[in-house]
């Protein structure tokens, strides 16, 4: 069977779990959470909580994963791979040009505000904004398949959001994509338990709400610094 291989390169501090769990809904669809993230770990210095745990679990040779798991054939027609866009580090990046790729992007200061009440240190690297600036210019000069999703309209408009996404990316639209049960799903990461407590809890997109951020001095530099990346990729999402 042809399998379609569709990334998401997501911020973290994202819905990108829940987004996950919509794909994973779908009866055609394989999901794989997070492949590169040992290779991150491996390639990187930030020590994440359950390090060694997912150091033993997943291979952390990038260029295997993507041979192996990215480029693959399935026994489902659409594979979808929840991607962190800071992991794509120390790979050459040719492959994302033999897949489909969803730049799934956040405003700046949300992200941060979030990332700090589970870190405490948050960097330009660790929330991925300007890698996503990066995948969508190479993505763009090389003609590669790509669609940017703002997390806002998808909570804002979840199915209007999604059937126009799937029209991208030239694949029917599911409504089980809508709604899913409660609780831990099998196609969680060994770090579900440090980061997937609250989507646990969900069964279904929350619907989208304007809160006011408040951040340190040195967050709110670090979300001016993200800010031209944002915009410039969002100045071409759905």
């Amino acid at each position: 069977m042809t399998t379609i291989p569709i990334n998401l390169w997501s911020s973290p501090r994202n819905v990108s779990t829940a987004f996950m769990y919509a794909w994973a809904n779908r009866k055609d669809c394989t999901v794989v959470d997070e492949p590169l993230y040992a290779h991150y770990l491996c390639n990187s210095e930030v020590i994440h909580p359950g390090q060694n745990e997912i150091l033993d679990a997943q291979e952390k040779d990038g260029s295997k994963v993507v041979k192996n798991i990215l480029l693959r054939s399935y026994s489902k027609p659409i594979a979808f791979f929840k991607q962190m866009s800071h992991h794509l580090v120390a790979l050459d990046w040719s492959f994302l040009l033999e897949m489909k790729n969803i730049i799934f992007i956040r405003e700046p200061e949300r992200i941060i505000n979030s990332y700090a009440k589970v870190r405490k240190t948050v960097t330009l690297d660790d929330i991925g904004v300007k890698k996503q600036a990066e995948i969508f210019d190479y993505l763009n000069k090389n003609k590669g398949t790509f669609v940017v999703l703002d997390s806002k309209e998808l909570l804002s408009n979840p199915k209007s959001t999604l059937e126009k996404l799937c029209l991208k990316l030239e694949i029917p639209f599911a409504d089980e994509m809508l709604a899913w049960k409660a609780g831990p799903r099998k196609e969680d990461g060994i770090w579900a338990k440090y980061w997937y407590e609250n989507v646990h809890q969900s069964t279904g997109f929350q619907p989208y709400q304007e809160r006011n951020v408040i951040l340190s001095t040195e967050h709110s530099r670090l979300a001016k610094e993200c800010q031209p990346y944002y915009e410039m990729v969002k100045a071409h999402a759905i």
